[in-house]
């Protein structure tokens, strides 16, 4: 029953994926978040929500502000799951947005809020890299704060779950990080839900007061 609910709403999402993902405007994009929000995350497993502030992570914070209000996340699949680590989403399920996004990074900042369990923070593989991918702590990974990656330190995180916290914990895990991230960003959802079709994924996120 999952399998065909999320075919079907793949559907819309592609067909009607918003040109601000595919052509963003500038401006726009630049624009500065509300200094303070609460973003309400309805998924396969049931909702949770996440409290942001800009001051943690303000060029974090802008840019995630903008892909929630632009449907970005709409349909994501939690492709890496890591009981005991972190949960991570963030490629779309579309190929085309995904050739917009994955070298749209944001300047690297420092971290002023600790990675720990319930915080969010972009995923990044080098400097300026953070983009589009996200991910939520299962625990507290302080460690995180200070990893140096690819002459980079730390992940910031910039928000964290003020409800919903069982939903993350139950977030199906069985594949762990078996999915391929190049192919979900060449091929999209459709690789994962042929190869992967147990796997959890967002209905929708918004911006809610």
């Amino acid at each position: 029953m999952k399998k065909s609910i999320f075919a079907a709403f793949l559907l819309v999402i592609l067909a009607g994926c918003s040109s601000a993902l595919l052509k963003p405007d500038s401006e726009e994009l630049s624009a500065p978040a509300p200094s303070e929000f609460n973003v309400l995350f309805e998924t396969s497993k049931g909702n949770f929500t996440l409290r942001v502030k800009r001051d943690y992570s303000p060029k974090a914070v802008d840019r995630f502000y903008y892909l929630v209000q632009n449907g970005y996340y709409d349909g994501n699949r939690f492709f890496r799951v890591v009981p005991n680590f972190v949960v991570q989403w963030g490629i779309n399920g579309n190929p085309e947005i995904n050739k917009v996004w994955d070298k749209n990074g944001i300047e690297d900042e420092p971290v002023k809020l600790s990675n720990h369990r319930g915080t969010i923070a972009f995923a990044r593989g080098g400097p300026n890299t953070r983009s589009n991918q996200v991910y939520i702590n299962f625990k507290d990974n302080l460690r995180l704060d200070t990893t140096s990656y690819n002459n980079v330190n730390g992940f910031p995180a910039f928000g964290k779950v003020i409800d919903g916290m069982a939903t993350i914990d139950s977030i199906y895990s069985g594949y762990l990080q078996k999915p391929d991230q190049d192919s979900i960003q060449t091929k999209g959802n459709e690789y994962l839900l042929r190869n992967f079709p147990k796997l959890d994924f967002i209905i929708k996120a918004e911006v809610i007061e």
